[in-house]
């Protein structure tokens, strides 16, 4: 199974959100919130970290696509030689063609002849005179015989050449046909074998882009707070908190953030369900990236920067759910990661989340604009206080160095993961699968 087909069903078992989103019950009656990040699925369930295959089963994947592919380019070199080997003249089928015309034509002209002699003969006894002997009028009649006897010989072989011919004709337009028939499907074959293969290469590249030597730890912490309810289409502020509480400073801090409806009662949710209709627009602004900038189905991370030791930085997320959307319930998610100039990195053990409850709008109220139609300045996230950060070399730092403002698609640096909790993960799904093989490998350990 892909990667990325498993990756709904892993992050339920691996990271298992306050409700079990991967439940086929109907579902979420019960509102308590589940227990337990570490739980694992029940005993009659498949666990999706089993199915998550290994640095050299992919490779062996890589090494198979390929194998089929290069049978797949020769079989359409196969087929082009083999169309172009029977376009020569020398082809038995091609000579054998043009051996049968040959014949049929010869047979055409033999008939031609024949015809002619028989009317000739007949012309001779039509042209008998009145005093021609009973001997001559046998001889002429007798001519007439011999010659409608070689003109009927004549056609009877033109009619059996003709055949010859058009059957010999026939074999070979078969052929042809046959020939760009199976390089047709050569192609196609090749094609389903290139997809193969650039699908087992991505799903290589995807794990080994995740698969770096970070272990997971407490050093960054990240903690959500904000209301507890939210009106459809008014926008809703959230604080983020990110906290090195690490004994050191770390070099390269991301957080990840997402946000998603909970399924509705009755709802059923599998691993093929598609999460990206449960995303709920987030967007992020702090004191030094004064502007929204909105999470992306990419699931960019928020660059922190570096973080001095028990230094913390704030940052501000802006939720509006569609001002469509019924009441329901919903859920903010938060990772930290960092990177150090050193190569060591990490993944937090633990991530944060918030529920609120989903109001649905006041018909009578007037739309309100949607994120990116907003033009107001939100307020600016506090700066970090004392213990918080204090870089002034790094972005996340003091303004003599300020923080850029982008998003990075793939955080400070490749080796952290690419996002967490289960909307952003479902949209990329880099962080699940990154969470849950260093679950797994922990939980080995």
């Amino acid at each position: 199974m892909k990667i990325r087909r498993i990756l709904a069903t892993a992050v339920a078992a691996a990271v298992t959100t306050p409700v079990v989103f991967l439940s086929a019950a109907p579902a979420f009656a019960d509102t308590k919130p589940t227990s337990a990040p570490s739980q694992k699925p029940a005993g009659h369930e498949d666990d999706p970290e089993d199915d998550m295959p290994s640095l050299d089963e992919l490779k062996a994947a890589v090494a198979a696509a390929q194998k089929a592919y290069d049978e797949a380019v020769a079989e359409v070199a196969a087929a082009k030689a083999d169309i172009e080997a029977r376009e020569k003249a020398d082809h038995p089928l091609r000579v054998a063609a043009a051996a049968a015309k040959t014949a049929a034509d010869e047979a055409a002209a033999a008939k031609t002849a024949a015809d002619e002699a028989l009317a000739k003969a007949e012309k001779a006894v039509a042209d008998l005179p009145e005093t021609a002997t009973d001997e001559d009028k046998k001889a002429a009649a007798d001519a007439v015989t011999a010659a409608k006897k070689t003109a009927d010989e004549a056609a009877a072989a033109k009619t059996a050449a003709d055949a010859k011919a058009k059957e010999a004709q026939k074999a070979l337009a078969d052929a042809d046909v046959e020939a760009w028939r199976v390089l047709g499907l050569a192609q196609k074959v090749e094609k389903a074998a290139k997809k193969d293969l650039d699908d087992a290469k991505e799903e290589l590249a995807f794990y080994e882009e995740i698969g770096g030597e970070c272990t997971e730890d407490s050093a960054v912490k990240v903690k959500l707070t904000g209301p507890k309810t939210v009106t459809a289409g008014q926008p809703t502020v959230f604080t983020l908190r990110v906290t090195n509480t690490s004994d050191h400073a770390l070099d390269a801090v991301n957080a990840y953030a997402s946000a998603m409806r909970q399924p509705a009662a009755g709802e059923e949710i599998d691993e093929d369900t598609d999460f990206s209709e449960f995303v709920l627009p987030l967007e992020w602004s702090s004191a030094d990236v004064l502007e929204w900038t909105r999470f992306t189905e990419e699931f960019d991370s928020i660059e922190v920067g570096k973080l001095a030791k028990g230094a913390g930085y704030d940052v501000k997320l802006r939720l509006t759910v569609d001002a469509k959307a019924a009441a329901g319930k919903g859920m903010v998610f938060a990772y930290g990661g960092y990177e150090n100039n050193d190569g060591s990195c990490g993944v937090g053990d633990d991530f944060a989340n918030l529920t609120f409850d989903i109001l649905a709008a006041d018909k009578g109220d007037k739309p309100t604009p949607k994120p990116s139609e907003t033009t107001a300045t939100p307020t600016p996230a506090p700066s970090a206080t004392t213990g918080g950060n204090t870089n002034t070399t790094q972005q996340g730092g003091s303004s003599n160095t300020p923080v850029n403002g982008t998003l990075a698609a793939t955080g400070a640096n490749d080796t952290l993961p690419l996002g967490y909790a289960a909307a952003g993960a479902v949209a990329l799904g880099a962080g699940a699968l990154f969470v849950a093989r260093r679950r797994k490998a922990g939980a080995q350990a």
